[in-house]
């Protein structure tokens, strides 16, 4: 196992035991000094999600070869901007074609490591078209193999109730990448405890900054299907052995910009109360359970 390099800065630790209340793998106990210090088999245990560092108060603890004085000061933000971020992100279907330039490029990159996992299983892959000639050789293997598919008898005849987007396919329209200059492909090991979750919150990441910095993006289906029924293309893209492809997000300069926000439809939003009995029948049980594991 590698050390996990837990250090502890004795004259600025103040013995608030914050690191060892926050730990969630209960990895952290004090000594008879009152210095935290690794619990029984807490090293082994330890998930790297690096909460007692983010937690002292005074940046007495490092863990992992991090230092205190790397990182950067949480600041408090404005609930209305972070708002308005969210209700102005779009689906963006419209792109320049050119490549993002260098700057924005990196750090949309660079800020992936921060994305959230399940057990902090820290072992995503990320797959980054970053080259417009790249993308556009991509774009053009994937239309050619699914034209050769529409072609065939037997798919053909499946496809007639798809008839707009088969026309559209003959008609040179791209429909699958919608022209955009970019592309992220989000991978996870098969065993990753939550396999179907992660990529999706990473995803969500992405994009909420990508749109912070003017960067259109679009969840890519389409693309996501496309990688798991050609398998070359995970080649193409160097996933690595046990790992699947669980979703696309096209990215670049937008060639769209929009005034407002829209108006949705609310969701069903309900406030859970104690129920005065809670009974289900034998039948009701089997379709619930039916219903939650589909898909």
């Amino acid at each position: 196992m590698e050390p996990k390099a837990l250090k502890i800065d004795k004259e600025k630790c103040v013995h608030c035991g914050k690191c060892i209340g926050d730990c969630v793998s209960k990895s952290l106990e004090f000594n008879a000094d009152k210095i935290p210090v690794w619990s029984d088999g807490g090293e082994r245990r330890c998930i790297k999600c690096g909460h007692c560092f983010a937690i002292c108060p005074t940046g007495a603890l490092s863990i992992l070869h991090r230092n205190p004085e790397d990182a950067d000061v949480i600041r408090e933000f404005n609930d209305e901007d972070i708002l308005n971020l969210i209700k102005s992100r779009k689906s963006i279907r419209a792109y320049k074609k050119q490549n993002l330039d260098d700057v924005r490029m990196n750090k949309l990159k660079e800020m992936l490591k921060w994305t959230p996992t399940g057990c902090n299983f820290h072992q995503l892959h990320f797959a980054i078209v970053d080259d417009i000639s790249v993308m556009d050789d991509l774009r053009n293997r994937v239309n050619k193999k699914i034209i050769k598919a529409l072609k065939s008898k037997p798919i053909s005849a499946v496809t007639q109730k798809f008839s707009r987007y088969r026309d559209a396919f003959f008609a040179g329209e791209d429909v699958i990448f919608r022209g955009a200059p970019h592309m992220v492909v989000v991978s996870a090991p098969i065993n990753a405890p939550c396999v179907n979750v992660d990529p999706i919150i990473a995803l969500s990441y992405f994009e909420l900054y990508a749109h912070s910095m003017g960067v259109g993006t679009l969840w890519c289906g389409f693309g996501a299907m496309c990688f798991k029924v050609f398998p070359d293309l995970c080649e193409y893209i160097k996933v690595p052995d046990g790992y699947k492809v669980s979703y696309v997000m096209l990215f670049g300069e937008k060639d769209v910009n929009y005034s407002r926000t829209v108006l949705p439809d609310d969701f069903e939003v309900v406030s859970v109360k104690i129920p005065d009995k809670l009974e289900i029948s034998a039948l009701k049980n089997i379709k619930r359970f039916i219903c939650n594991i589909l898909r």
